[in-house]
C-alpha cells in the first residue's frame, strides 16, 4: 500500500467495513481485510466468568482511558508468549497515533500500583468501536480493560463492538461471528449515531 495512505483514508476504510494489517511488526506494508465472517462482542453478550467477577470485586486494577494512547499501543505491539509475532509495524503505529490526535482512536489502559500491566487500543466513528489490540502483563488485566470498555460504550450509546476475527479468547468473553452482510447492516447503523467515546 502507498505510504500516502493516511488516517482520512484510513477512517473512510472503517466506514466501508475494512480494516488494516501487517503480516509482521517487520513487514513494511499494510493490507486492507475484509473477511467473510466478522468477529463482534454483543454489548449486551458480554460474559463475566466468576473467576473474572471476583477479579472485579476486588478492585485491583485502576482503569484510565486515553491516558497513554501511544505506550498502550507500543506494548500492544511487544511480542510475548504465545505471541512471538505481532502485526502491528511502524506505519500503522504512526496511522493509529495519527488518529489519537484527531479523537478517533483511543485507548483502555489498566494499572496495577501505577504500572500499566494491561489495556487496549481502538478506533471509534459514531456509535461503532472497532478494537485492534489488546495486551496484559497480569492476569485478567486486559479483561478488566475490555469490561471497562464495554461499560463506557454502553453508556454512550455506542451499538458496535468489532473484534475483527474470533479467538478462543474472545469467545470465552460473548465474542461471535457474523456474515459480512450482517456485519455491514450492523456498521452502516453505527456509524450513523452520535455518540462520543470522550
Amino acid at each position: 500500500m502507498s505510504t500516502l495512505f493516511g488516517s482520512s483514508q484510513l477512517l473512510e476504510c472503517y466506514r466501508r467495513g475494512v480494516f488494516p494489517m501487517a503480516d509482521s511488526q517487520d513487514d513494511p506494508h499494510i493490507y486492507l481485510l475484509d473477511p467473510d465472517e466478522r468477529g463482534i462482542i454483543p454489548l449486551d453478550g458480554l460474559k463475566i466468568s466468576r473467576s473474572l467477577a471476583k477479579r472485579l470485586r476486588k478492585n485491583e486494577f485502576t482503569i484510565r482511558f486515553n491516558a497513554d494512547f501511544d505506550g498502550t499501543l507500543a506494548d500492544c505491539a511487544k511480542p510475548s508468549i504465545g505471541r512471538e509475532n505481532t502485526w502491528i509495524n511502524a506505519p500503522i503505529a504512526r496511522l493509529y497515533s495519527d488518529l489519537h490526535r484527531q479523537g478517533h482512536a483511543h485507548s483502555v489502559e489498566a494499572y496495577l500500583d501505577d504500572e500499566r500491566v494491561g489495556g487496549l487500543y481502538g478506533v471509534s466513528i459514531g456509535g461503532a468501536f472497532f478494537g485492534e489490540s489488546m495486551f496484559s502483563l497480569r492476569t485478567d488485566a486486559s479483561k478488566v480493560a475490555l469490561v471497562a470498555l464495554v461499560e463506557r460504550l454502553n453508556a454512550r450509546g455506542f451499538t458496535l463492538l468489532d473484534t475483527q476475527f474470533i479467538t478462543d479468547h474472545l469467545r470465552t468473553l460473548g465474542g461471535i461471528e457474523v456474515s459480512r452482510a450482517d456485519y455491514q447492516a450492523m456498521l452502516q447503523d453505527a456509524i450513523t449515531i452520535q455518540a462520543r467515546f470522550d
